[in-house]
């Protein structure tokens, strides 16, 4: 009881408090988790980077595929964005699902990176757009594949290893799209 009266003390004095620059909502998430675990299991607390990674990732992607679908000038790179929307969304959905069965926090917004990741995209020219977009998603799912290949084979909970192990074979897909599609618009050009 004490502790969660402290845990509830600690999140509203972070959210409150306009000194405090870890206003980013990834890093509030994982400093709950690393409230939360610190004193009763190191191994949890490293597991809940990846769902924090992974919420991150989905995030960002669902509205980067939401941009896509918006000022994309291609209908192939408008239905992988999609496909993104859809697959991400999803994921989501079953990351709060076990996010919530194991007690990880995870973030509530999109982080500053995503944020800035976002803003960047969004002022690119019309011409410009599904080029540095598709980049964006190779480079995006090829860093999340090796995330997810590093959780399958390391996390200390089993249930987080399959977790990561079935994310992988969609990642996958993910990323050989983007790099099709980017070898597609290299050739337009």
């Amino acid at each position: 009881m004490l502790l969660g009266a402290a845990l509830i003390t600690m999140t509203l004095g972070a959210t409150s408090c306009k000194d405090n620059k870890e206003t980013d909502p990834t890093e509030v998430a994982e400093e709950q988790n690393e409230a939360k675990f610190e004193d009763t299991n190191e191994a949890k607390e490293e597991d809940a980077e990846y769902f924090v990674f992974a919420a991150d990732l989905n995030m960002k992607e669902i509205e980067l595929a939401k941009l896509a679908q918006q000022k994309s000038t291609n209908a192939e790179v408008r239905a992988f964005a999609e496909i993104l929307f859809n697959d991400h969304t999803k994921a989501m959905e079953d990351l709060k699902k076990n996010a919530e069965l194991k007690n990880i926090s995870l973030p509530t917004a999109l982080s500053e990176d995503g944020k800035e990741v976002y803003d960047k995209l969004s002022k690119e020219k019309t011409e410009d757009f599904d080029k540095k977009y598709v980049d964006m998603m190779v480079d995006g799912h090829e860093e999340a594949v090796k995330k997810m290949e590093k959780a399958s084979e390391e996390a200390n909970d089993e249930e987080i290893k399959m977790w990561a192990a079935d994310m992988l074979p969609t990642l996958k897909t993910h990323y050989n799209e983007a790099v099709r599609l980017q070898d597609l618009i290299k050739e337009m050009k």
